[in-house]
């Protein structure tokens, strides 16, 4: 006998890819991942998913995006296969495309979180260039430098 998934409702805000996690000790759905675009959301889904199934618990997850202007309550993706263990790759050769890409994103993020520490929040389309520009080319540890250093510069207002 399959359970039923208790009725989730429509996050709040404008329409966008959101996944929504259902707690049964509290009957209530919270948030658990959202992004202007599916494909971090499902990620996240798969990440979450696999560590309340490792706590011993079943998730029960909802997935809203937008469709034509509103929200629309999509299928929860199926429980996703326990993930394999990612081969090592050799020692000199380039990150898979996609941990690349995640890296980078990353490192844009603790730039951008820095800057705005450093009270610089209106960036121009040459500043967003250049941060991406130097997200893609700095190591992590030069990246959460140089974020300390702008934090550094805007406490000493």
């Amino acid at each position: 006998m399959e359970k039923q998934r208790p009725r989730c409702p429509r996050p709040p805000g404008e329409p966008r890819w959101v996944a929504m996690f259902h707690e049964p000790a509290r009957d209530t759905w919270t948030v658990g991942a959202e992004s202007p675009y599916r494909e971090p959301v499902l990620y996240a889904v798969g990440d979450m998913t696999r560590t309340v199934r490792a706590r011993g618990a079943e998730a029960a997850v909802a997935l809203w995006g937008p469709e034509d202007g509103g929200w629309r309550l999509f299928d929860a993706p199926s429980a996703p296969p326990p993930a394999p263990a990612p081969e090592r790759p050799a020692t000199g050769s380039p990150e898979p495309p996609r941990l690349a890409e995640r890296m980078t994103d990353r490192r844009h993020q603790v730039l951008m979180a820095g800057l705005s520490k450093a009270g610089l929040y209106d960036l121009g389309p040459e500043d967003g260039e250049a941060v991406r520009t130097l997200a893609e080319r700095l190591d992590e540890p030069t990246v959460r430098r140089v974020a300390h250093w702008l934090s550094a510069a805007g406490g000493r207002r």
